[in-house]
């Protein structure tokens, strides 16, 4: 069996057989295929052996998973965050692609403290479709992630959970699902792809009907407005009814007599668009008392959270659209609702030939530079077989901290959240193994209203890669509220303190040195800036790569500090395709960066303003950005919470804003990105 280089006179011949057995491992080889009759060329790991004359779509943009599907090699362009689907090519006869677009789900209802249960947020509707025509003149399409809906934060009130968020692939809009209803609430819920249950209440009340259409089954195409179905109605002095999902309507809650449990939430639907099988946009489930022996609703198939049971309402997963759950009952204590996940973009297309084989399985996996990566955006396995002994380089980043709220009696603006804790280094590793990957939640929000109490933000999730000697990285501490001290969480970043002086949170992390490479064995965190001594801003979270910075003074000069900066991920993740990470500085005062201004993560929450008075919110990342992902302060008006962190970079949220002198008033901070697991190779 002969063949030869690409640059040769002749040809060589082989069967399918002798082709797979080694034949041509270098980029541009050619041989004549017997098997098939055709010319071959081999491509490189990712786009394998390709007949001649074929072209095919070439794309950049999210996170790159390259898989082969019945003997067709695809192509997935993962968004869990907001950014730029960009083609460079689009042949004619073969322009198409197909797409998920999945909308963020409704925040959960909330509970009084005499009530049975909030209802279920609704799932964002799901749009799914194929034979989408793409072109690379102009090339760019906007891809827009919802964020999920805040849960209710506000018990006893005629409230209800927030609705998410849309979320958009060029000229395709899929609609945020609707927020859960609160107890005693009567009126009409958010409209929503899916509808949000309804709240415990005196007297029977039926849910919104979704905009979305029902009927929708797993890997369906969707209708226009996508697939969607309402949440459960209720029924009266029963507990919360649960939130419609993208496969399958809410039910109502039991009715009394007790025990009254919560009615589940709707499952959503499964796609294998990303080559990994995954159900979307699940609804939340109801709460219910914790004083009766029925069970809270569960939350749907598809990140749908549950039902609290005189507890708060869990949030959704993030990344999959699914409805907060609603907050459940607890004699004398009031209980919140549970926010809504964010969404998620998919757009794949075939790209020839056969992937390459990776040698091990687990998270999105691609190839660049010699190398085979495995990105995990949420949790899974990374398994390999006895065959398998690599030295594999690894990223772990736990999820960034909230931002911190404000209110009319706290001062300034809220302190900016912390990152996750960053580590990345080499480690020599012998199969079989079945390693489980944990991926941090980012953290919520601080409070920041006149009804709710005023608070810091919540902390974010640790992140954790389990060789056999485990790797794991813990959340940056949330940024404190607007008259408080900066929180800390052991080696995640500290949050921004508030004001007067307030200290930032501290940390056990190690500094970062100024050269990209391997961490030391705290991984890289850093303390978050103070409030202005003797009066000023609140401070900016810390981020991986730098300490937040100290909010302006002196008064009336009450701006918010920045965020502390992020860091660029290692070369070896650096894929030019692919866009992991986020914006940062292009010309970094780091060594082993590049100039791209691409790849930043773990950057700290900026500081919110107090409005009326001279100074600005801080930005998240550090001074000239935005950066890293990580969420800006609010400069108002109060209505606009902290900016929220993107997702999978591990940055935190900014704060709150604080509105003076009229109306004295606050926002709440932005929610922390989760955090992110990359794994890296030789190929």
């Amino acid at each position: 069996m002969g063949f030869v280089a690409a640059n040769a006179v002749g040809v060589g011949t082989t069967t399918t057989t002798g082709r797979n057995a080694g034949v041509g491992t270098a980029t541009g080889t050619i041989i004549y295929n017997s098997t098939l009759n055709e010319v071959q060329v081999y491509k490189g790991n990712a786009l394998g052996w390709t007949n001649i004359g074929e072209s095919f779509i070439e794309a950049t943009g999210g996170t790159i998973s390259d898989y082969t599907e019945s003997g067709t090699a695809f192509r997935a362009h993962v968004f869990t965050s907001s950014g730029t689907f960009s083609v460079t090519k689009a042949p004619s006869n073969a322009n198409t692609v197909e797409y998920l677009v999945v909308a963020g789900g409704g925040g959960g209802g909330s509970c009084n403290s005499s009530d049975g249960g909030g209802g279920g947020g609704g799932a964002g509707a799901v749009r799914y479709a194929t034979g989408f025509s793409v072109s690379a003149t102009p090339g760019s399409y906007t891809v827009t992630v919802g964020a999920g809906g805040n849960g209710d934060r506000s018990p006893g009130q005629t409230s209800h959970g927030i609705a998410g968020s849309n979320s958009v692939f060029g000229p395709i809009t899929s609609t945020g699902g609707g927020g859960g209803g609160s107890t005693r609430d009567p009126s009409s819920h958010p409209a929503g792809g899916s509808t949000g249950g309804c709240g415990s209440d005196l007297a029977p009340n039926t849910a919104a009907t979704a905009s979305g259409s029902p009927g929708g089954t797993d890997g369906s195409s969707s209708p226009v407005s996508g697939w969607g179905n309402p949440g459960g109605s209720n029924a009266t002095g029963s507990a919360g009814a649960g939130g419609g999902g993208a496969g399958a309507a809410g039910s109502q809650a039991s009715a009394p007599p007790h025990p009254s449990p919560g009615g589940p939430g709707g499952n959503g639907l499964s796609y294998s668009i990303t080559g990994i099988t995954t159900h979307y946009a699940g609804g939340g489930g109801g709460g219910a008392y914790n004083g009766n022996p029925g069970p809270a609703g569960s939350g749907g198939l598809g990140g749908g959270g549950a039902g609290g049971k005189g507890v708060d309402g869990p949030e959704a997963t993030f990344s999959t659209g699914g409805g907060g759950g609603g907050g459940g009952m607890i004699p004398g204590n009031s209980k919140n609702g549970g926010n809504g996940g964010s969404g998620i973009v998919v757009v794949r297309y075939p790209i020839g030939g056969l992937a390459a084989t990776a040698k091990a399985t687990g998270g999105l996996i691609s190839f660049y530079n010699n190398k085979t990566i495995h990105t995990f955006t949420s949790a899974g396995t990374f398994t390999a077989s006895a065959s398998f002994s690599e030295t594999v380089e690894y990223v772990v980043i736990g999820a960034g901290g909230g931002g911190g709220g404000t209110n009319g009696s706290a001062h300034v603006g809220g302190g900016g959240g912390g990152a996750g804790n960053y580590k990345t280094g080499t480690t020599p590793v012998s199969g079989p193994f079945a390693a489980p990957v944990s991926i941090g939640a980012g953290g919520g929000f601080g409070n920041g209203t006149n009804v709710a109490p005023v608070s810091v933000g919540s902390a974010g999730g640790t992140t954790t890669l389990g060789f056999p000697s485990p790797i794991s990285s813990v959340g940056g501490a949330g940024g404190g509220h607007g008259a408080s001290t900066g929180p800390s969480n052991t080696s995640g970043s500290g949050g921004g303190g508030g004001y007067p002086n307030r200290a930032g949170g501290p940390t056990s992390g190690a500094p970062f040195p100024g050269t990209i490479g391997a961490t030391p064995p705290a991984g890289f965190a850093h303390a978050g800036g103070n409030g202005y001594n003797p009066e000023g801003g609140a401070g900016g979270g810390g981020g991986a790569g730098g300490a937040g910075s100290v909010g302006t003074g002196p008064g009336p000069n009450y701006g918010g500090g920045p965020g502390g900066f992020g860091i660029q991920l290692p070369s070896t993740f650096r894929n030019p395709q692919s866009t992991v990470g986020a914006p940062g500085p292009t010309s970094p005062p780091v060594s082993g960066a590049d100039t791209s201004g691409k790849y930043y993560v773990a950057g700290g929450g900026g500081a919110g303003l107090l409005q009326g008075l001279p100074g600005s919110a801080g930005v998240g990342g550090g001074a000239g950005g935005p950066y890293a992902g990580a969420g800006s302060g609010s400069s108002g008006p109060i209505t606009t919470p902290g900016g929220f962190a993107l997702e999978n970079t591990g940055s935190g949220g900014g704060g709150g804003v604080r509105q003076y002198p009229s109306p004295d008033q606050g926002s709440p901070g932005g929610n922390g990105g989760s955090g992110i697991v990359l794994i890296a190779y030789p190929s």
